[in-house]
C-alpha cells in the first residue's frame, strides 16, 4: 500500500501518541471523504447549471449558499452572459442580504453595500447550455477545500468568500483583493468569526446579535493584526 507521510505539529502529535489513536485508518477515512467532496464538486461545476440538481448533489451545500448560487444563476441569465462568473456568484453572495460572509467583509472593514458585483465576462469552463466560468469553478472547488480544511461538514457563504477572494483570475477576486481582502486574510477572518460565535453561544444569551458577532471578530483580530503589523516593522511588538 503506498505511503504517505502525515505532519502534525509537536503538541498534536504527542496527544496522538499518548491516545494511542489509530492514525492510519482515520486519515484514511477523513481523505475519503475529502477526496469524495472534491471530486463531487468538480463534477457538478462542470456541467448545465440547475441550482436545484446542484443542491441535491451537494448536500453539504448550506441552504444559504444554494440560495446564492440560485441568485448568481438568475444574473447570469439576465444579463445574458455565457457563464455564471465569479462576478455573479459574488452578487449572490451580497444580494442573499444575511449571510455570515456579509459579517466577514464588515469585522474586515468593507461595506458589503459599497461593493459592485463586477460583470465581466468569463469563458465557460466547458461547453454547454450555461455553466460557470473557469474562475467561478475553481472558486467552488477552492470554497469546498476551505470547508474541509476547516473540518467543517458543510461548506458556506464564508468558504465562498475566501474561495473568491484566493481565486486568482477572476473579476470577483480582483476586486476583493482591491479592498484588501485577500484569501488569507478572509481565512484568518473566518477563523476568529467561528471562534467568537463559540465564545458568544457560551456565554451570551443572545446568540443572533450580529454586532456582539462582530465585536467578538474584532476582539479575535486585534491580537493577530497587531502581530502582523509588528512582524512588518509597522509597531513595536506588543507581546501578544
Amino acid at each position: 500500500m503506498p505511503k504517505i507521510n502525515v505532519y502534525l505539529p509537536d503538541d498534536l502529535a504527542e496527544a496522538v501518541r499518548e491516545t494511542g489513536l489509530p492514525v492510519s485508518p482515520i486519515c484514511q477515512r477523513a481523505l475519503e471523504q475529502a477526496v469524495r467532496r472534491i471530486t463531487t464538486i468538480r463534477q457538478a461545476v462542470l456541467t448545465d447549471i440547475d441550482p436545484a440538481w446542484l443542491a441535491e448533489r451537494l448536500p453539504s451545500f448550506t441552504a444559504r449558499l444554494v440560495g446564492v448560487l440560485n441568485l448568481a444563476t438568475a444574473r447570469a441569465r439576465e444579463t445574458g452572459a455565457a457563464a455564471v462568473t465569479t462576478g455573479h456568484l459574488l452578487h449572490g453572495v451580497l444580494a442573499e442580504g444575511n449571510n455570515l460572509a456579509l459579517q466577514i467583509l464588515t469585522a474586515m472593514d468593507v461595506a458589503p453595500g459599497s461593493l459592485t458585483a463586477p460583470d465581466t465576462p468569463e469563458p465557460p469552463a466547458t461547453p454547454g447550455a450555461l455553466r460557470f466560468s473557469g474562475p467561478a469553478a475553481v472558486a467552488l472547488e477552492l470554497s469546498v477545500g476551505e470547508a474541509i480544511g476547516f473540518g467543517h461538514n458543510y461548506v458556506g457563504c464564508e468558504h465562498l468568500l475566501i474561495g473568491l477572494a484566493a481565486e486568482p483570475d477572476g473579476a470577483a477576486g480582483e476586486l476583493l483583493r482591491s479592498r484588501a481582502v485577500d484569501g488569507k486574510a478572509a481565512r484568518r477572518t473566518v477563523a476568529a468569526a467561528i471562534a467568537g460565535y463559540a465564545h458568544l453561544r457560551a456565554t451570551s444569551p443572545d446568540q443572533t446579535a450580529p454586532p456582539a458577532l462582530l465585536n467578538a471578530v474584532r476582539a479575535e483580530l486585534a491580537p493577530l493584526v497587531r502581530r502582523i503589523e509588528a512582524l512588518e516593522g509597522r509597531l513595536p511588538d506588543p507581546g501578544v
